[in-house]
């Protein structure tokens, strides 16, 4: 997809697993996830370039990594240097052996920069041709500057993206949902080879209205809340709610 098949999942939604290391994507795999975003430092950070060697350690584990290329926390505004960066992060870990990367880049205007994510994507399919790029929740910091939604994927769309990571342009899919449901409906209409995938704050009980915004995807990182704040959390997935995060997506949320 990405390069002008129209989203075709069958069956429920599938699962993505946010995950740090080998031992996630072994947990990804025996839940039942179809691939896994492979990041660093997520829980302080929420995600940045795992190193090469985590990315080939999680290359060997059984199942698709999409390799997380943000070079550094914060905006999503990058130099001519640090676009170079996420351009050799994107080759190296393709040649380790990624099914595909998570990146995202916004431009002057605000919206998804197409030009640069279209670079990007061609470096990693020059690695392998099915490679997969999804876009993260820049497509969040775009929206919630009021960037047109329908005008934001028909760039992915031109600039090769297989899929969206999104909340809605919302703090987290709670909030997004109305949002997420007309992303679905624009992006047949605008981007129909793109997947919307719901990811951001997503709990098990969520999971029933997730399902009803007809999504294609979602991804957690199924980590428990350890307190108050929604940021006071472990760094690694807890295996009884990924899979029971697995099992609602499985049976319609019941």
């Amino acid at each position: 997809m990405g390069r002008g098949a129209p989203v075709t999942v069958i069956g429920p939604p599938q699962l993505e697993l946010a995950v740090e290391n080998a031992d996630g994507v072994r947990l990804a795999a025996a839940v039942g996830a179809a691939r896994v975003e492979l990041c660093a430092a997520l829980a302080e950070t929420e995600g940045i370039t795992p190193s090469i060697g985590t990315v080939e350690q999680a290359c060997r584990a059984g199942l698709p990594v999409h390799v997380l290329v943000r070079p550094r926390p914060g905006n999503f505004s990058y130099t001519r240097e640090e676009l170079e960066v996420i351009e050799r992060d994107v080759a190296a870990s393709m040649d380790a052996g990624a099914a595909g990367v998570v990146v995202g880049v916004l431009a002057a205007d605000g919206g998804p920069d197409a030009p640069a994510i279209r670079r990007i994507a061609e470096v990693a399919r020059r690695y392998k041709p099915s490679a997969e790029v999804t876009f993260h929740r820049a497509f969040d910091a775009a929206l919630a500057l009021g960037f047109d939604p329908a005008d934001a994927l028909a760039r992915l769309e031109t600039a090769g993206v297989d899929r969206v990571l999104t909340s809605g342009g919302s703090p987290d899919c709670a909030a997004g949902l109305s949002m997420l449901g007309r992303l679905v409906e624009l992006g047949r209409a605008h981007a129909p080879a793109v997947q919307i995938m719901a990811g951001g704050g997503v709990t098990l009980e969520l999971v029933p209205s997730l399902l009803e915004t007809g999504v294609h995807a979602v991804h957690t990182s199924a980590r428990p809340r350890l307190g108050i704040s929604g940021a006071d959390r472990t760094a690694a997935a807890d295996p009884a709610l990924a899979a029971r995060m697995a099992a609602a997506l499985t049976t319609g949320g019941r």
